[in-house]
């Protein structure tokens, strides 16, 4: 078994059957973080005595015949906005650094220890997760392991990049405007954003509070199910997480692929079929017609919804951090601090109109899965820029490229739909995503879909080994 390839579900299982213990697994990661790291700039922080105790852990429960958990043994990393016991929650920035080691983990890493899982580490990120490149300017550029001149993505950037980079096969990020999906989308790997509520963010280092998910990285269609089902569940440290009683995914991804003749598939048009290179579009074509996906639908004022979401998430953000903004304006990210300067002067009514456009925006959309199950687009517009590109030609206008690599994920976070980046499998050039968009509360439909493309090769993460 190559660790460095294998996916979470691969490793549980050989662990739980010992034919390794998940001490060597801790011991074989472990290792590999060392080697690829100093090129790609993922981790922050690395657990090294703590990983190596909890694997031991695990190994003596499975030699006294108790249950380890589905995820025995496999490695996972963090976002390093979330709380680890014993450590600085840094979120990216050099003034969090000076805050107290966080008091207990974060739920989500509560829950995925709970399972078996063995947590090595934290992960780079943008400042304050305001971002989609995952250039920080206290921590370094995170590089994508498929051309370490170029961007991972972000602002999760770290999160895709480890998994993306054969060091881990599971890690944590959060999605506020697209920060899971565009470096999934920009890394080759899987990335999922559930519904807004869906899992809890307590212990989690919040951006906009109205928009920001947790979710997950990984390299197959059975993971993302797995630490979906693990992830879930109704959280009091979480005022939005939601009570419904959580549900089964994992079974649905050894469907055969029939079993999504009765799903009613649509692409994305209008919005989501400008303002892109043509392989960005291409890549969902290709899928539609796998799929037998012939019919178009339109969101309507996709664009508007991506303005709003501007105005909301600059907002709520500045809000968070104006003390910070009034006596330390010299510690901040200069990318990140002169958008939150931005967004501390943005009128009140504009707010409050952007959140009136929210609800008559979020009506429409469900207006459309009264007739469709689920929905394609492309993820991002391009491959990953280059690290340092300020600009890109799209569609045959320059453009800038932080604020649009998120042209087709905002949208679509703006009102907390599940959503997943699947990689598609490409014999040469950059990793490329296409989101699969469905209705709040219906991850399972997404995951049947993902695993029939999965399984026709259509669909693949793209690993560095």
């Amino acid at each position: 078994m190559n660790l460095n390839l294998a996916d979470a579900v691969t490793i549980a299982t050989a662990v739980r059957a010992q034919q390794v213990s998940a001490v060597e697994v801790a011991i074989a990661t472990l290792d590999r973080i060392t080697a690829r790291n100093p090129a790609l700039n993922c981790f922050t922080t690395v657990t090294t005595e703590t990983a190596l105790a909890d694997a031991a852990k695990i190994d003596r429960a499975i030699a006294s015949g108790q249950d380890p958990g589905v995820l025995a043994g496999v490695p996972f990393a963090v976002k390093n906005l979330f709380d680890i016991a014993g450590i600085t929650t840094l979120a990216g920035s050099k003034i969090n650094a000076e805050n107290p080691p966080a008091s207990r983990d974060a739920t989500a890493i509560a829950k995925l220890k709970q399972a078996g899982a063995i947590l090595v580490g934290a992960l780079n990120m943008d400042e304050y997760a305001y971002g989609f490149v995952t250039e920080n300017a206290h921590y370094g550029a995170t590089h994508n392991p498929h051309d370490t001149n170029r961007i991972a993505g972000g602002s999760s950037g770290g999160s895709a990049a480890a998994v993306a980079g054969g060091m881990v096969p599971l890690t944590l990020g959060s999605d506020t405007n697209g920060s899971i999906r565009v470096p999934a989308a920009l890394c080759g790997v899987y990335g999922l954003k559930p519904t807004y509520g869906r899992l809890s963010r307590a212990g989690a280092f919040l951006f906009a509070s109205s928009f920001d998910h947790i979710g997950t990285f990984t390299r197959s269609v059975r993971d993302v199910a797995i630490a979906f089902d693990v992830l879930q569940g109704w959280d009091s440290r979480d005022p939005v997480c939601t009570q419904r009683s959580p549900v089964e995914t994992l079974h649905v991804t050894s469907l055969q692929p029939d079993n999504i003749d009765g799903l009613r598939i649509a692409i994305a048009e209008d919005y989501f079929r400008t303002g892109a290179e043509p392989e960005a579009l291409a890549v969902v074509e290709r899928v539609a017609q796998v799929l037998g996906a012939t019919q178009y639908v339109t969101i309507p004022e996709a664009h508007r919804a991506r303005a709003a979401a501007f105005i909301i998430t600059a907002c709520e953000g500045a809000n968070l951090h104006l003390a910070n903004l009034r006596s330390r304006l010299e510690d901040f990210d200069p990318a990140t601090r002169d958008r939150f300067l931005a967004g501390a002067m943005i009128p009140a009514s504009w707010y409050i109109q952007a959140q009136r456009f929210r609800r008559w925006f979020r009506d429409r959309v469900r207006a459309i899965f009264q007739h469709v199950d689920l929905i394609l687009a492309p993820t991002t517009p391009c491959v990953a820029p280059f690290i340092g590109q300020q600009t890109i030609q799209l569609d045959g206008r320059e453009i800038l490229v932080r604020p649009h690599l998120g042209l087709f994920t905002q949208p679509l976070s703006f009102i907390g739909l599940p959503v997943l980046s699947v990689p598609i499998a490409r014999s040469n050039g950059l990793p490329l995503g296409v989101q699969l968009i469905a209705a709040p509360y219906n991850e399972g439909k997404i995951l049947q879909v993902a695993a029939m493309l999965e399984a026709e090769g259509v669909i693949a993460a793209s690993v560095v080994d």
